[in-house]
């Protein structure tokens, strides 16, 4: 048996903003130690003897971010596949079930959100052996939650009495139950026959592209198009753009689960969490002897079952209770842990007042390093650029602005016009408007320098890329 990991690696985390951003979302971050949660995901399958090498899903703007992570932890996937716009999860787990099809016939998908966290990894893997001999008979298999709480904020699974054709811990779905009042939630909680809605699922890629195509024929045909005429860019795999974007955006659940004949339910005890929210994650992170769990520079003083999260400043706090507060550079949120599923108010106001601090922090990663704002006004700006060692900006030109670089530490390569010179620690060179210009870290320690721009225009847009090794448009 043959099982590959599918990891969905999209989606935007909006309910834990400020942290999560669409640029830099919470399955990019660590969130509970240094590794994030895409990295964590992979890391507790590593040891299973079954799983063959992962394929990932992710969208094309985190392309660079999610290949640099698994480098990161020296894994190797299977592939990346490139959604060009989200779609929910049932049109992405077709395109990798096509994906699977055409590189192992016999292959077995195991479908995972990249930011979900898992506790007991070794009663997961249980779990998945369980679920496998139900597929093997031809069943499509979710895994279910043994509630810990009377949860809203999840739907419900309720099961068959009676085993799967005798399997053990796996039976037939009777009904899945949108998130229920919190009366019903109560009954849930104490009914031995219903669990929690994972979003996590084994079965074979041919059994669900035949389930889709029953119950959503159009969009089994729009992802069938969009990956046979996908193509390869570097180590990417691309979908086609226009098949893609017509196909109807649908969950698993909706599309195929709630519809077949065929669902299995394997309720399982893993110390599960979607981290949907600041209050899910205060939950599964130690605290200290208050019930506070603090993060960076933080002082307190009569504070009591609280989260806080200093990204790069001190953050003092007195006399709070059961509150957030979150602080990064360019925002600060303070909320009750009863009201944090308002947070994603806060991102659709951002959006609807044309502002940007739900898209991007004050950082920006870019394929070959990042770059930082540290200043800015009327005609000028000011950045703090890092690039990696062997990384290479593009050959590029600005109609409106001109720039500075001041190289901090590091060696730089610099192209401008028809001149090729580098540059080390406390040297500089200015880039007029409109000339060509790259530059690039040809040493093997990281490049640090000082961008002062100055122009009309100092929009990101103001780019004319001539080449670029990353291959963006």
């Amino acid at each position: 048996m043959k099982i590959y990991p599918v990891i969905l690696a999209g989606g935007s985390g909006t309910r834990l903003w400020p942290l999560s951003r669409e640029a830099m979302p919470k399955q990019l971050l660590p969130l509970r130690s240094q590794h994030s949660m895409l990295q964590e995901t992979l890391l507790r399958l590593a040891d299973w003897p079954e799983l063959m090498p992962p394929l990932l899903t992710c969208g094309n703007e985190h392309r660079f971010m999610v290949a640099e992570q698994l480098r990161g932890i020296s894994i190797a996937p299977l592939a990346i596949l490139l959604e060009p716009e989200s779609k929910n999860t049932a049109p992405t787990v077709a395109v990798a079930a096509h994906f699977l099809l055409q590189h192992d016939k016999d292959a077995i998908m195991l479908v995972l959100p990249a930011d979900h966290v898992i506790g007991d990894a070794q009663a997961f893997h249980k779990a998945v052996q369980r679920a496998a001999q139900a597929v093997e008979q031809g069943a499509l298999a979710t895994f279910g939650i043994v509630p810990s709480a009377a949860e809203t904020g999840y739907g419900y699974i309720r099961r068959a009495k009676a085993a799967f054709k005798g399997i053990d811990g796996c039976y037939a779905v009777e009904k899945f139950v949108e998130k229920p009042d919190k009366a019903r939630a109560e009954t849930f909680a104490a009914d031995a026959a219903y669990s929690w809605n994972s979003g996590m699922f084994l079965f074979r890629p041919a059994r669900y592209l035949e389930e889709l195509r029953e119950y959503r024929p159009a969009i089994a045909e729009s992802c069938k198009q969009a990956f046979q005429a996908s193509y390869h860019d570097l180590d990417f795999c691309r979908l086609d753009e226009a098949a893609f974007a017509s196909c109807q955006a649908e969950s698993i659940d909706y599309a195929v689960m709630e519809n077949t004949r065929h669902a299995v339910v394997v309720p399982a005890d893993i110390g599960w969490s979607d981290i949907g929210s600041w209050s899910a994650l205060w939950q599964i992170l130690d605290g200290d002897a208050d019930g506070n769990v603090l993060r960076g520079d933080v002082y307190t003083d009569g504070v009591r079952d609280s989260m806080i999260r200093a990204e790069s400043r001190f953050v003092a706090v007195i006399g709070m209770q059961d509150t957030v507060v979150v602080e990064t550079k360019d925002a600060v949120l303070v909320v009750h842990k009863d009201q944090v599923q308002g947070v994603k108010k806060i991102v659709e106001a951002l959006k609807k007042n044309s502002r940007t601090e739900h898209m991007n922090h004050i950082r920006v990663y870019r394929p070959w390093g990042c770059y930082e704002g540290i200043d800015g006004g009327d005609r000028f700006q000011v950045k703090r650029i890092t690039v990696n060692p062997g990384g290479k900006l593009s050959l590029q030109m600005h109609h409106h602005r001109a720039e500075h670089w001041v190289v901090v530490s590091g060696t730089a390569r610099i192209v401008c016009g028809d001149e090729e010179k580098f540059l080390t620690e406390n040297e500089s060179t200015y880039i007029p408007i409109g000339v060509r210009h790259r530059l690039e870290n040809p040493g093997k320690l990281p490049l640090h320098l000082i961008e002062v721009q100055s122009g009309s225009y100092l929009g990101e847009d103001d780019i004319v890329r001539f080449e670029d090794i990353y291959k963006r448009c």
